[in-house]
């Protein structure tokens, strides 16, 4: 039997993807860098027609990739070549189901892009703090999926700390609604936990219960010149110790990943006379409408100038400046593509020991790779760097890409060396399987392994992501 007579009956004609063109969308990831070869898009309308197209395919012993918005960074949302699997894209499933004010609750399918979300709770006078680059495309089942963390991390989490409920298809079709807006649930295991996070290896969710936050009503941010980034993480214990969770967003920003967007987006500006070697976009905010988080953070901003952390400071006088601050951090990735291919990493390792994995990471990689470029930026406040290097000349850098194990030792090796993790949000998926079976805790490996076996023995659930395929 054919894929489309298997899951017509079940979705309809609207819910299948045939068209060679729109098929090689769904199976090419947005960096270009994973292709896969699906020949059918399932894309069904309710949490009945997912959890049947999943009945159907294990039975007939079908590989499944979840996708949504199509924006994960590790390939986990693109089939692998040659294996005879169907895309389950969840896009369709789009609608906020249910706003509960007083809970500060949220629900929605897991298909809703997440911006609209952001927009939804804004509507009530809530925020959902979750902040991305793509947030204008990425859609809730995926930033689950992938345990997003984005800006706001330092004060609000990442979504496992966003997320109080889920409903999500197991492996052979049966539905669990674990769809409960409560703080607190000491019932057993908490299962809502072992989907977070796994990319779409042990089910597909498809409904979430999102946790929700008063609207600040003010806010200050500013983009500081710091000397290095010793400095930078003094400057975050001061602002920290000054007001505590009213900092919401700590980025730093090397340099050279903002000449790569002054170069590469259109309209963008220096904030400040005089270059630096680091930057600090920096924001607070309050609920009190009356509090002066701009006089506040000017204050702070006056004493590390006095102690050395800061060399120079631009204060947005507007919310447009505001903006355009941030601009220049969310479009880095996007000026990296412009400029070319770059080994990209993912890290994090405690915030005290961001200095000493920059220190050293670039020290060795400049000794075995000269001429390198390091574009470094992240989010310094919750330890989370991403850290990117390429060569300037198009041939040289095609030359340092096929280097890419070889980079991926130093810096990996620096960061396990450092107490961190290989992996801070962007997840596994198809590019980092073999890097998690060597940094992994063994023990912590056969677990994982273990929940993988027990809840999708055929092994169907995005299957040669986060594992590899021998093992699933």
């Amino acid at each position: 039997m054919k894929f489309i007579d298997l899951f017509s009956p079940i979705v309809g004609q609207a819910g299948l993807v045939t068209d060679p063109a729109a098929l090689r969308a769904h199976n090419t990831d947005w960096r270009g860098r994973y292709h896969g070869d699906a020949e059918l898009v399932v894309k069904p309308s309710c949490t009945a027609e997912v959890s049947a197209v999943v009945r159907a395919c294990h039975e007939a012993r079908i590989g499944i990739v979840p996708q949504g918005g199509n924006t994960s960074q590790c390939g986990a949302s693109i089939p692998r070549t040659g294996q005879g699997e169907i895309i389950l894209n969840l896009s369709r499933m789009n609608r906020i189901l249910e706003t509960d004010w007083e809970n500060d609750t949220l629900t929605c399918e897991a298909g809703t892009v997440l911006a609209d979300v952001q927009n939804a709770a804004r509507r009530g006078g809530r925020l959902f703090p979750l902040s991305i680059a793509s947030e204008g495309s990425a859609e809730i089942g995926g930033v689950i999926s992938t345990n997003a963390g984005g800006t706001a991390v330092l004060r609000y989490g990442n979504m496992r700390a966003l997320v109080l409920g889920l409903e999500v298809v197991l492996p052979d079709g049966r539905v669990w609604n674990g769809l409960r807006g409560l703080r607190k649930d000491n019932t057993g295991y908490d299962l809502k936990q072992w989907f977070i996070g796994a990319e779409g290896t042990l089910g597909i969710i498809t409904t979430a219960v999102l946790r929700l936050f008063p609207l600040p009503h003010a806010r200050a941010t500013a983009w500081v010149a710091v000397p290095d980034p010793q400095a930078a993480v003094s400057l975050l214990g001061l602002l920290q110790a000054r007001s505590g969770e009213r900092v919401t967003g700590f980025e730093l920003i090397a340099r050279m990943a903002l000449q790569l967007v002054l170069q590469h987006i259109p309209g963008s500006q220096d904030p400040l006379p005089e270059p630096s070697p680091w930057y600090v976009l920096v924001e607070m905010d309050d609920t009190d409408p009356a509090a002066d988080p701009q006089g506040t953070l000017s204050a702070a901003l006056d004493h590390a100038l006095q102690e050395g952390f800061v060399t120079d400071a631009a204060i947005a006088q507007s919310e447009g400046q505001m903006n355009a601050l941030w601009a220049l951090r969310e479009r880095i990735s996007e000026a990296q593509r412009l400029e070319g291919i770059s080994i990209k990493h993912d890290i994090s390792v405690p915030v005290s020991r961001i200095p000493a994995f920059i220190e050293e990471a670039t020290a060795r990689l400049q000794e075995q790779f000269p001429g390198i470029r390091v574009v470094c930026f992240g989010h310094v406040g919750d330890g989370n760097l991403h850290y990117n290097l390429s060569k300037p000349d198009q041939q040289e850098n095609a030359d340092f890409i096929r280097q890419t194990p070889a980079v991926n030792r130093i810096v990996h090796d620096t960061v396990d060396r450092l107490g961190g993790s290989i992996s801070a949000e962007h997840g596994i998926g198809q590019l980092k399987v073999d890097e998690l079976v060597r940094y992994k805790d063994p023990v912590a490996l056969e677990l994982m392994q273990g929940i993988k076996r027990v809840l999708d023995p055929q092994g169907l659930m995005n299957p040669g992501k986060i594992f590899r395929a021998t093992t699933e």
